[in-house]
């Protein structure tokens, strides 16, 4: 079985699986437990665990009802290794972490080879790290489930909502965004700017350019598409590196959101 091996553990979040499985463990236990809509996509960071871990730990912490009721996770997020034309999926059989394996939909990832924009790309994903970090956390809440992992590059957002609405399923299957928010501006700005990214994506806006959110196009896709027009955005949880582990001269903004 040809495996994807982990790019950036180590660095964004712990390669031992012990002290990975307790940090993850930690973030979760800090969530202030709330009743929440049923998800049906989430929009969470993408950083090192120590700076947005507490931000997508919000989002997760919504599925441990769901623990074995979702089985297909459709994860995607954008390219920051390679420059990407469109949108990539892998060849291989599996994504690992040092949690496991997750074994890749190979149906799904076949149906929307056949759509406009889509290419298979092992380079696109061999070091992106905006679906890797995801992983973890998904292999902590959820029981067994399948990926489908697409990286979105430079990509019309109307061809992202194809993919979207093709893999859009019933209850068994999540969608996940993965995208940090403002980059590298003073505390207090990306403060100002985050909040006007969140109050568009409440209001259902698709038009988020990538100084709004490096997953812009990603975010743009799944807001255009048929079905995410008719899910509720409602933001869990706001902050950024300044409120983490980060100076605040120079932040990343985080943004968690449920999508029900």
């Amino acid at each position: 079985m040809d495996v994807r091996k982990p790019a950036v553990a180590g660095l964004f979040y712990e390669a031992d699986p012990h002290r990975l499985a307790q940090h993850i463990a930690a973030l979760m236990g800090a969530v202030h437990a709330a009743d929440r809509q049923r998800p049906k996509a989430l929009i969470v960071p993408h950083a090192g665990y120590i700076y947005s871990g507490p931000t997508a730990a919000e989002a997760y912490h919504c599925l441990l009802p769901l623990r074995d009721t979702i089985e297909r996770v459709v994860l995607l997020g954008p390219a920051h290794r390679v420059y990407l034309q469109g949108m990539a999926v892998p060849s291989v059989d599996a994504f690992a972490t040092p949690l496991g394996e997750v074994a890749l939909d190979q149906p799904s990832i076949g149906r929307i080879r056949q759509l406009a924009g889509v290419c298979v790309s092992d380079e696109a994903h061999r070091a992106e790290h905006s679906l890797e970090v995801q992983l973890p956390f998904l292999q902590s809440v959820l029981g067994q489930f399948s990926l489908v992992p697409v990286v979105v590059g430079d990509c019309d957002p109307e061809r992202v909502a194809a993919v979207v609405d093709a893999l859009w399923g019933g209850p068994e299957t999540l969608l996940v965004v993965s995208t940090d928010l403002s980059h590298f501006h003073s505390y207090e700005e990306a403060r100002s700017l985050d909040s006007r990214t969140c109050d568009r994506l409440a209001a259902g806006d698709s038009a988020l350019t990538g100084a709004d959110a490096c997953g812009a196009r990603a975010l743009n896709g799944l807001m255009r598409s048929r079905h995410g027009r008719q899910l509720a955005v409602e933001l869990l949880d706001l902050r950024n590196s300044g409120d983490t582990a980060g100076d605040k001269t120079r932040v990343v903004g985080y943004g968690a959101f449920l999508l029900h």
